[in-house]
């Protein structure tokens, strides 16, 4: 399982049960799997923001800061959001420059998401510097937001140094890929 940590606005928008897992209409039974060993990639921050009128999902992992965006989202995406987690964070992996191992790892790892409302204010101000970027560094020359790759831009976000606390600053794509680890 993968802990997401939502904001208010965004566990609002999920089709949740008492445990936390979404109710997906297009699943009879959520794909639910253990994994043996400590997960390097559980505990996520998501946040919805609105760029120009559209709902938009940011992810940042907690230990690494490696982040993740999804624009465009529509009401129907929301139950869906296990799937869209999943493909979207390995196809930003294989981006970023992940190897085969690499990429079936995280497969391995990836589990149902069990969302909550705690928070992390640290995360959250990285997951807040991340939307800064896409606002001012991608959409204010004029850019739409749904003409923006979601992959593409996740990787152009990891890419940026991000600060921890505790830890002083880190190139996100390069944590998680260690994270990961090599074979």
């Amino acid at each position: 399982m993968i802990h997401l940590h939502c904001t208010k606005k965004l566990i609002a928008k999920l089709p949740l049960d008492q445990n936390g897992l979404l109710k997906d209409p297009q699943l009879e039974q959520p794909a639910l799997h253990e994994v043996s060993e400590a997960n390097p990639l559980d505990h996520w921050h998501a946040n919805l923001v609105l760029f120009q009128g559209r709902q938009c999902l940011i992810f940042v992992h907690d230990a690494t800061r490696f982040p993740l965006f999804i624009p465009a989202m529509k009401k129907a995406d929301f139950a869906g959001l296990d799937g869209l987690f999943a493909d979207t964070l390995i196809s930003v992996l294989g981006k970023a420059g992940a190897t085969e191992w690499q990429l079936d790892r995280a497969v391995h790892l990836l589990g149902p998401l069990v969302c909550d409302s705690e928070s992390d204010r640290s995360v959250q101000g990285s997951s807040t510097e991340y939307g800064k970027m896409i606002r001012y560094g991608l959409l204010d020359g004029g850019g739409s937001v749904v003409d923006l790759a979601p992959y593409s831009t996740s990787v152009w976000l990891a890419d940026t140094p991000m600060g921890i606390k505790g830890r002083g600053y880190v190139w996100p794509i390069k944590e998680m890929l260690g994270v990961l680890g090599e074979r």
